[in-house]
């Protein structure tokens, strides 16, 4: 039976994964099957729609329109709903960049952001992915991720960001057991120069759901107030979720024992 239009749009969109998050137009075309000049032109169509992005080097990655749908999830819309009042609380009283945060795989995807006024470099953005253990709410989530997860990570993922980055998988699962211990994370210049942060998790009936964290460009003499604020807030939040959420989870460690 030949495939219809809608089938081979879904095929392209089902060539991007964690792999293949920016791919040329023979690329796609190879992994849907598809033919050259029927993939540009449905990739025109996906592009004009908002499901695709052309980039200027030809390249192709997912667009804005299905991170917004993808929003319309039950797990990720009632956790934002429900974080989102508490983040402007967090932001009101600190004026730092605020995060709420899920593991995707080996990646830690950002749910929402509230921007702070300080003058601290900031690669995040709502929708944006970044490496589990380069960010603070990012070891957050790592510390409580499967065992399986956490050996991919400290395997394969110890990619060095700035030269502050922690890449030894031995110092990485200290880090880990001291996060798991005192309840918080914290980073130095890992992820961007001139930006440190403090992380707390978010749990649900004893479960990690979620990861809250703050971007500061120091955290000499105010860990401690940030800390106590996080936990304040990760424990509103916690309260206020149903019993028994969970968010989607994609990717490596998703299915629980």
């Amino acid at each position: 039976m030949a495939a219809t239009v809608s089938s081979k749009l879904l095929s392209l969109l089902g060539t991007f994964d964690s792999r293949h998050r920016r791919q040329t137009l023979s690329s796609i075309a190879r992994r849907s099957g598809l033919p050259i000049s029927t993939t540009h032109r449905l990739l025109a169509e996906l592009d004009a729609w908002g499901a695709v992005r052309r980039l200027e080097s030809g390249e192709y990655v997912i667009g804005r329109r299905i991170w917004r749908l993808g929003l319309l999830a039950a797990g990720e819309v009632d956790l934002s709903r429900v974080a989102e009042p508490f983040l402007h609380d967090i932001h009101a009283a600190t004026r730092a960049v605020v995060h709420l945060a899920i593991r995707e795989g080996t990646e830690v995807l950002y749910l929402d952001r509230v921007s702070g006024h300080a003058s601290v470099p900031i690669v995040s953005s709502t929708g944006s992915r970044l490496p589990l253990h380069s960010t603070g709410v990012g070891k957050v989530l790592l510390a409580h991720a499967p065992a399986d997860v956490q050996e991919d990570v400290l395997l394969h993922h110890l990619t060095r960001v700035t030269a502050y980055t922690v890449t030894e998988p031995g110092r990485m699962r200290a880090q880990l057991h001291r996060i798991r211990r005192d309840g918080y994370a914290q980073t130095f210049e890992e992820m961007t120069l001139g930006a440190c942060s403090v992380a707390v998790p978010v749990e649900v009936d004893g479960q990690v759901v979620a990861a809250l964290g703050i971007v500061v460009p120091d955290l000499r003499n105010i860990r401690g107030r940030l800390v106590a604020a996080l936990q304040v807030a990760a424990r509103g939040i916690g309260r206020t979720l149903d019993p028994g959420f969970h968010p989607p989870e994609i990717g490596p460690g998703a299915e629980r024992a």
